[in-house]
C-alpha cells in the first residue's frame, strides 16, 4: 500500500537523527519512570543534619558528610546544584529556563556547605548564580498564598544573612519584605508542617511530629524530615534517614518511599500526551504498586485528596476493582478546607475528585474540564491540547517537583514528534479514501451527504496508532456506506429503487447480467458489494478463514477490526495479531456491548435531532414519549428523561469496558467506548454529525492543521 510504503521509504539523515533522537527520549522518559532521581534540595537538607546525641546535642559536624561530598562533587558549570537529570543537554536548541525551584536547591546546597565551612569556592559561584538570577524568585514573592518553594527560599535568604553570607543583589529589605510574605500567610497546621524548614524557630516541632508517618518520616520527604532533625532529635526520623542514605547512598531522591502522587502524574502527562504506549511495561507496574497500595489503605493515598482521587481514576480506567468508598471522606467541606490542598486553594485536587466522580492546575483547565467531560473528549485532539499547553517548567510538588524540567522537556518532544507524525499518516489515508469514493461514484449520489471527513476524523482520533491504519480505514468505510444507505431509503430512493436495492443485496451474485432499476441502485449495490469483498478479504487474512456469503463477510469485517485492535506489542515494538475466534462476536458479551453503545448512540441523536425530525413529520424517542404522555410530558421534559437512560447506558458500558476477564479482550471492548465517545462529541450540543460545519474545526486540528507551539511554555 502507499501508506506502507511512505512509512518506510525515508532514509534521510534528518530522520534518522530524528529516531535516534526519539529512542534517547523514550529511555530517558523510561528511564524516569523505574528510578527516584537524586534532589539536591533534599540533598542538601539531609547534608544540614548535625551528628546528634539523645537528648538534643550536637557531635560538632555532620550526620551524614556523604551528602555533604555530593554536593561537591555536582555543582554545574553555572554555579547552581539544579536538579540532577537537568545536566543532560536540552533537547533542541531551547535556552534552559531558571526557576525558583533551582534557586531554592542551589541556596539550600550553599547552607550546607557553609553550615560545615566546606568547599568557599563553591559557595561563592553559588551565590553568583543566585544574584544573576534573584528576578525569577522577586517575581514570584507576591504569589498567595505563599508557595513551599517561596517560604523556604524567604527563610533560607535569613539563614544566609545570618551566617554571613552575602547574596548578590539581595538587600537586608528583601529579606524582611519575603519574611513578612510568609507570615502574613500562616496557615493551617498542615501545611505549616510541610514547609517547616522554612520556618525554623517559628514553627511549634511538637505538632509537626504529629504528621509522622510509620516509617518516621514527615509525608515521605526527605527534606521535611531532615528539617525537623535540624531542630529536633527524633529517633524514627533518624531511622528514616539512615535507612534512605544506606538505600540510594549519598543520591537522595526527592521522595522516599516511592512518591504515588509523583508516578500517577508522570503516568498521567504520558497519557495526555498520547505516548503512554511506548512505555506500557513501566505504566503496569507503577499501577501494580498503586493498587497493592489502594488494597493496603496506604496512608499517601488515604490521606491525600488528590493522590486518591488520581490513583481511583487511573485504577478504575485500567481495570482494578477498586471502591469509590476511600473517597467519601473527602466529600464534607470541612475535609478539604483543613486539608493541605485547602490551604493552598488547589484546584488540582479538586479537579481530580471531578474526574474521579465521572468514572464511579490551570483554571482553563477546570473550566475545560466541566464543560468538556471526559466521555465526550476524542484521545488525539485532547492530545493536540495537551500538548500545545504543555508547561515544560510546571512543578506539581510543593516545593521540590519529582519531576525535572529535562524530564518535560523530553516528554514534550516525543509528543511533538508522534503527533506530527501520524498527522503526515492521517492526511495520507484521508487522501486514498477520497480515490475510494471517487473510485466508487459515491461522490455523484445528490441525496447523500457526504461525512468522509467526519468518519475517518472520528477513527484517527480514537484509534490514532500508526499501526491501526487498516482499522481506520475500515471504520471509515464502514460509516459512510452506511450513511449512503440511510439516506438512500430516508430520501434518496423511490420505492422501485429500494426494493431493487433489497433483492440485489439478497441475491448477493454481481456480474454483468445484474439488472439495475437506475444509476443510483447501480452505484449503491456497486459500492457495498465490491468493499464488503475487499475487507472480508483482509479480514480472511486476519482470521485465517475464507468468508464467501454476505453475512459471514460482514461477521468477518467485525472480526477483522476486533482482531486488529487487539493486536500485541512486544517490547521491541513490533505487532503480532492474535485471530479472534467466531464465538466472540456471537457471544452475550459482545450483544451487550453492542446493545449498550447503539442505545446511547441512537437516543443522544433522538435529543439533537427531534425539532428537525418533528418537521419533516417524523417521530423518534423524545417526541414519542412526549406523546405518549398525553400531554403531561413537555418536549423540553421528555429530552431531560431521556438523559437519565443515556448516562445508565453510559455507565453499564463503561462498567464493561473496564471490568477484567470476559469472552471479548480488552482492546476490543475499549472499541465500543471509543464509538460511545464519538456519538457524544457529534451529539453534544447540537447535532454536529448533520452540520456541514460545527465539527470541521476538530476535523482540521486533528488531521491538517500543525500544532501550534506558541502557547506552551
Amino acid at each position: 500500500m502507499a501508506i506502507e510504503a511512505m512509512r518506510h521509504c525515508s532514509s534521510s539523515s534528518s530522520e534518522e537523527g530524528g529516531a535516534a533522537a526519539t529512542t534517547a527520549a523514550r529511555s530517558a522518559v523510561r528511564e524516569r519512570l523505574q528510578l527516584a532521581p537524586p534532589s539536591p534540595y533534599d540533598m542538601a537538607w539531609v547534608a544540614m543534619v548535625p551528628a546528634l546525641r539523645r537528648g538534643g546535642g550536637c557531635g560538632g559536624g555532620p550526620r551524614f558528610p556523604q551528602c555533604v561530598a555530593w554536593i561537591q562533587r555536582n555543582q554545574r558549570g553555572d554555579g547552581s546544584w539544579r536538579h540532577a537529570a537537568a545536566a543532560h543537554q536540552q533537547l533542541g536548541s531551547s535556552p534552559e529556563i531558571v526557576t525558583e525551584r533551582d534557586l531554592s536547591s542551589t541556596l539550600a546546597c550553599v547552607l550546607a556547605l557553609a553550615r560545615w565551612d566546606a568547599g568557599s569556592e563553591h559557595v561563592r559561584r553559588g551565590l553568583q548564580f543566585i544574584g544573576r538570577n534573584m528576578s525569577v524568585a522577586m517575581d514570584d514573592q507576591t504569589a498567595a498564598p505563599a508557595s513551599g518553594s517561596v517560604v523556604s527560599f524567604a527563610a533560607m535568604l535569613r539563614m544566609a544573612m545570618e551566617m554571613g553570607l552575602e547574596v548578590p543583589a539581595v538587600s537586608q529589605a528583601d529579606v524582611r519584605d519575603r519574611d513578612a510574605g510568609v507570615i502574613c500567610h500562616g496557615g493551617r497546621t498542615e501545611y505549616t508542617a510541610y514547609v517547616s524548614e522554612g520556618l525554623g524557630n517559628i514553627q511549634n516541632w511538637n505538632e509537626v511530629m504529629k504528621f509522622q508517618r510509620k516509617n518516621g518520616s514527615l509525608f515521605n520527604s526527605p527534606y521535611t524530615t531532615a528539617a525537623a532533625l535540624v531542630h529536633n532529635y527524633d529517633a524514627k526520623a533518624l531511622q528514616y534517614l539512615d535507612m534512605l542514605l544506606d538505600k540510594f547512598g549519598s543520591a537522595v531522591p526527592a521522595a522516599y518511599p516511592a512518591n504515588i502522587q509523583s508516578q500517577l502524574y508522570m503516568v498521567d502527562v504520558l497519557e495526555k500526551m498520547g505516548i503512554s504506549r511506548h512505555f506500557v511495561g513501566e505504566i503496569k507496574s507503577i499501577l501494580d504498586m498503586t493498587y497493592s497500595c489502594w488494597k493496603q489503605r496506604d496512608e499517601e493515598i488515604v490521606l491525600d485528596m488528590q493522590t486518591c482521587g488520581m490513583a481511583f481514576r487511573m485504577l478504575r480506567m485500567n481495570g482494578y476493582d477498586v471502591s469509590s468508598d476511600e473517597l467519601s471522606h473527602f466529600s464534607e467541606p470541612s475535609s478539604f478546607h483543613n486539608s493541605l490542598q485547602g490551604y493552598l486553594n488547589d484546584t488540582k485536587s479538586l479537579l481530580e475528585l471531578h474526574k474521579a466522580s465521572k468514572v464511579s492546575i490551570a483554571e482553563k483547565e477546570v473550566e475545560y474540564a466541566l464543560e468538556f467531560p471526559f466521555y465526550t473528549m476524542l484521545d488525539r485532539l485532547d492530545h493536540k491540547r495537551n500538548i500545545e499547553h504543555f508547561d515544560i517548567t510546571s512543578s506539581q510538588m510543593l516545593e521540590t517537583a519529582y519531576l525535572p524540567c529535562h524530564s518535560n522537556e523530553e516528554i514534550m518532544a516525543l509528543g511533538v514528534r508522534d503527533f506530527s507524525s501520524s498527522q503526515f499518516i492521517f492526511q495520507e489515508e484521508l487522501q486514498q479514501l477520497n480515490s475510494w469514493v471517487k473510485e466508487s461514484r459515491l461522490d455523484q449520489l445528490q441525496f447523500a451527504r457526504q461525512k468522509l471527513d467526519y468518519f475517518y476524523f472520528s477513527a484517527a482520533a480514537t484509534i490514532f496508532t500508526p499501526e491501526l491504519s487498516d482499522v481506520r480505514i475500515l471504520w471509515a468505510k464502514n460509516g459512510v456506506l452506511t450513511t449512503v444507505v440511510d439516506d438512500f431509503f430516508d430520501v434518496g430512493g423511490s420505492k422501485e429503487e429500494l426494493e431493487n436495492l433489497v433483492a440485489l443485496v439478497e441475491k448477493w451474485d454481481k456480474n454483468d447480467k445484474t439488472e439495475y432499476y437506475s444509476e443510483q441502485v447501480e452505484i449503491v449495490f456497486s459500492a457495498i458489494y465490491t468493499s464488503t469483498n475487499q475487507l472480508g478479504s483482509m479480514a480472511s487474512v486476519v482470521q485465517g478463514q475464507v468468508r464467501t456469503d454476505k453475512l459471514n463477510i460482514v461477521a468477518s469485517v467485525n472480526l477483522c477490526i476486533v482482531a486488529r485492535i487487539a493486536e500485541v506489542y512486544d517490547d521491541r515494538g513490533r505487532v503480532e495479531a492474535e485471530p479472534i475466534p467466531d464465538s466472540v462476536i456471537r457471544s452475550q458479551e459482545c450483544s451487550e456491548l453492542f446493545r449498550l453503545m447503539s442505545k446511547c448512540g441512537r437516543l443522544l441523536n433522538d435529543v439533537q435531532s427531534y425539532e428537525r425530525e418533528g418537521s419533516q413529520g417524523k417521530l423518534n424517542s423524545v417526541s414519542l414519549l412526549a406523546l405518549h404522555s398525553g400531554g403531561s410530558v413537555s418536549m423540553e421534559e421528555a429530552v431531560k428523561q431521556i438523559q437519565r437512560p443515556i448516562e445508565k447506558c453510559r455507565r453499564e458500558l463503561l462498567k464493561l469496558v473496564v471490568s477484567r476477564g470476559g469472552a471479548v479482550p480488552r482492546p476490543c471492548r475499549e472499541l465500543f467506548w471509543s464509538m460511545c465517545k464519538v456519538c457524544h462529541f457529534f451529539y453534544s450540543g447540537g447535532d454536529g454529525f448533520s452540520s456541514p460545519t460545527a465539527k470541521a474545526g476538530a476535523v482540521d486540528a486533528v488531521i491538517h492543521e500543525p500544532l501550534n507551539l506558541s502557547c506552551s511554555v
